[in-house]
């Protein structure tokens, strides 16, 4: 079932724009502290780092990824996540506007 609201939350009204503005999301804070980003990848190949582990679930729109190690691209579109490892990377291609959340854990 894909998420169509986070309710109950604090957003960050300043948005993170990466990528000359390729990819564009908001923090969002849960009242028991949980943190989330809620945003948009605009058609492009891109390569994102993480930190800490990451579930990027689509919303809207579609991409393909290829996690760090990997060969394969994979796609995902509306109600479909794919989890990335933390201290990793992945690969990341659109060709319509790719509406995501990240879940970090």
């Amino acid at each position: 079932m894909t998420t169509t609201t986070l309710d109950g939350v604090s957003v960050n009204t300043q948005a993170s724009v990466y990528f000359d503005g390729k990819c564009v999301s908001h923090g969002v804070t849960f009242a028991d502290g949980t943190k989330k980003s809620v945003g948009v990848v605009l058609p492009a190949t891109l390569t994102f780092n993480t930190g800490a582990p990451e579930i990027m679930e689509c919303v809207a729109g579609g991409c393909e990824y290829k996690l760090k190690g990997s060969d394969t691209w994979v796609k995902s579109g509306p109600g479909e996540k794919f989890s990335v490892p933390g201290n990793s990377s992945f690969d990341i291609r659109v060709t319509e506007a790719y509406h995501y959340i990240c879940h970090f854990g």
